[in-house]
Order: structure tokens, then sequence, then C-alpha cells
């Protein structure tokens, strides 16, 4: 039996990114479910995976269910698809989208086949977790609330004085000791 492994980027930053691996006879609904699951998601809003090529164009739908809108083809429905059905070429990828409303959207690669089972593992598995997961319904960050405090501290905004090239003071009373030949220097720097 194939066990399929993908690695399932967040859209906004590929390094924030989830393996999981699954057998090629379980169906999208799993991948769906352990996609919600890894990245501390609920499971409470419409979603889909669209088959795709190498520039990450949708084509057809593999939804949840066939939704209030309107198709050019049916889609396809995750409890009854398969993923091994929809592979097509070996490096096949899918876009997901999950919560039409917020949309969400997540880069699905296929990125090894394996005939090996680990039988450590129930299938389908999350492997590696890389990157911290975005909150679905807020802010979240490693310093949370904290961050307000070290922004205002030190004025991290990038339009505000304060922000200079390297080597410039911020005293007023230091005296160019070089005799001018310096701002030369760094001018020309700048033009390579």
């Amino acid at each position: 039996m194939a066990i399929l492994k993908f690695r399932v980027y967040f859209e906004e930053d590929d390094s924030v990114y989830r393996d999981i691996a699954i057998r090629h006879t379980q169906h999208f609904y799993d991948l769906h479910t352990l996609i919600l699951k890894s990245f501390e998601f609920d499971n409470k809003h419409q979603a889909t995976f669209y088959r795709s090529n190498d520039n990450w164009q949708r084509g057809r739908e593999i939804s949840l269910e066939k939704y209030d809108k309107s198709y050019k083809v049916d889609p396809l429905i995750m409890s009854e698809t398969t993923i091994g059905s929809e592979i097509k070429i070996p490096n096949q990828k899918f876009v997901y989208v999950y919560d039409f409303t917020r949309n969400w959207p997540f880069l699905v690669e296929l990125i090894n086949v394996s005939k090996e089972e680990n039988p450590k593992l129930t299938y389908p598995a999350l492997v590696r977790s890389e990157g911290i997961a975005p909150s679905q319904y807020g802010t979240r960050s490693l310093l949370g609330d904290r961050f307000v405090d070290v922004e205002e501290k030190y004025d991290l905004s990038a339009n505000e004085e304060g922000f200079g090239r390297e080597g410039d003071s911020d005293s007023d009373t230091e005296e160019d000791t070089t005799g001018g030949g310096e701002e030369t220097e760094n001018t020309n720097e700048e033009e390579f």
C-alpha cells in the first residue's frame, strides 16, 4: 500500500508547514481533518481542495460538500474521493481553502511516496511540524500582549524618525574627523 507524504504550507508564510503521511486509499476528508488539527483550527466552516499545477493555479474542486454557488464542473466530494485517485503527476499539488469568509489558503504538495508503512503510525499522521500556526480567530505571537510594549519602547515604526544609515550618529556633538572624504566614499558605495 502506498504512503503519500504531503507538505502543507500556510500560503502567506512558507516557513510554517506541516508534513502529513496518508495512505493513498484514504479520502480527502481524512486529509482535511488532519490539516485542521495540525494547524489548531476548528472544523466548523466550509472547505475545498483544488487540484493544482506547478504555478498553484486552481483546477478541479474536491469539496467538503456541494455549496450553493455556480460551478463549471460539479465538485468531487471529499468523503467519496480517495487521494490516490487524484494524484496525476509525481509532485502533485493542491490548494486547500478553509473558511470561505476568512479565506485561509494552504498549499499542499506531494513530497514523497513510499511503499513501506510505519507500524508505529496511525494514518493519516502528522510527521513533522515547523513554525507557529496562525491563529484562526485572532492574533497569536510569541510575545503575545507584550509586543505592544516592545513596539512602543523601541519605536519599531519604519516611517518614524530615528532610522538612519549604518554609521550615522545619534549625537549632534560628535564631529566628522575624516575631513569630508567619508561622505564621498559612502555616496560611491551606494551607487553599486
